[in-house]
């Protein structure tokens, strides 16, 4: 019997994305092959790096880095364009995974950012894997644009948080599944033997890098809290007010769209830069992924 085809669409939504390692190995132990990724920001780099056979060797890497770790990755900078440079975690990045073409890759993979200054949707169909990935991930204020052949990019899920319009025209078969990290808090799930610790780790900073402590923090403080305006920097309500409109743009693209099966990931699940959380994210996105699967097959029998 034929493998169960699948289109696999990974949304943006920074250390959430760590989920999406968890749905791939889901959807490979329920009997899917997948056959197709399109991807935006943290989509982007799991879905590139799962496109290029080596998300194995990704996943050891990204679970066996603690807080101290992950700031360690953070180049800072005094930039008006955002406070990290994104060398740093890239560079440590192609120290264990090869970089590559994308038209070269054995899956079908596309992803998207944002060029700058038109504001248009950029796909990259081909050319480094890596710099495409780099683009996509350019998160707003806090990773400084890409710059590729002279041109910016920022983060792809700006314009197109779940990119189902990137997936080639579907084959008799094949399915659509299409993973939101920027689900309600109903998605949000509990794992009673993951001790979860949310008071951040930080070491020793220059003093210029004090300043960024505190904007750091909201990145790496645990599951975010009801958020509340007041006391907000103006640069907490730009966040605030992206993470609000990636939420209704991520609705607005669900409901357009044809999904087959749909894995919802609660925002509130983990912040932003909470890489250091890889192993529970990754357990969550299995889990959560085996209950949409058993929804789908049981409703399509």
């Amino acid at each position: 019997m034929s493998k169960k085809t699948v289109s696999l669409v990974l949304s943006s939504g920074g250390a959430r994305g760590m989920a999406h390692i968890g749905v791939i190995e889901a959807l490979e132990e329920s009997g899917y092959q997948i056959v197709s990724i399109a991807g935006s920001s943290v989509g982007a780099l799991v879905g590139g790096i799962y496109a290029a056979g080596h998300l194995p060797k990704y996943k050891d890497w990204i679970c066996n880095l603690d807080r101290i770790d992950v700031f360690g990755l953070m180049d800072f900078t005094l930039s008006t364009k955002g406070f990290i440079k994104g060398n740093k975690v890239f560079a440590a990045l192609e120290k264990i995974i090869p970089d590559c073409d994308i038209e070269d890759l054995d899956i079908p993979f596309q992803c998207t950012a944002v060029e700058l200054p038109s504001g248009k949707e950029h796909v990259f169909k081909k050319g480094s894997m890596f710099s495409a990935i780099r683009a996509s991930v350019s998160i707003p204020t806090v990773m400084q644009p890409a710059r590729i052949h002279g041109k910016e990019y920022l983060d792809g899920g700006i314009l197109n948080p779940i990119p189902l319009n990137l997936l080639p025209k579907k084959e008799i078969g094949d399915l659509t599944v299409a993973v939101d990290l920027n689900g309600p808090k109903e998605a949000f799930v509990s794992l009673e033997k993951v001790k979860k610790d949310t008071e951040a780790a930080f070491i020793k900073l220059p003093k210029w890098l004090e300043d960024y402590k505190e904007k750091f923090a909201k990145y790496v403080s645990g599951p975010e809290k009801e958020e509340k305006t007041k006391g907000m920097s103006s640069l907490d309500i730009l966040n605030y007010s992206f993470d609000l409109l990636t939420d209704k743009l991520s609705e607005l693209v669900i409901r357009q769209h044809e999904i087959d099966i749909l894995v919802e990931i609660s925002r509130t699940q983990a912040g932003t830069l909470e890489f250091h959380r890889a192993s529970e994210l990754i357990e969550i996105g299995r889990n959560k992924t085996f209950e949409a699967i058993a929804q789908y097959e049981n409703g399509s029998k």
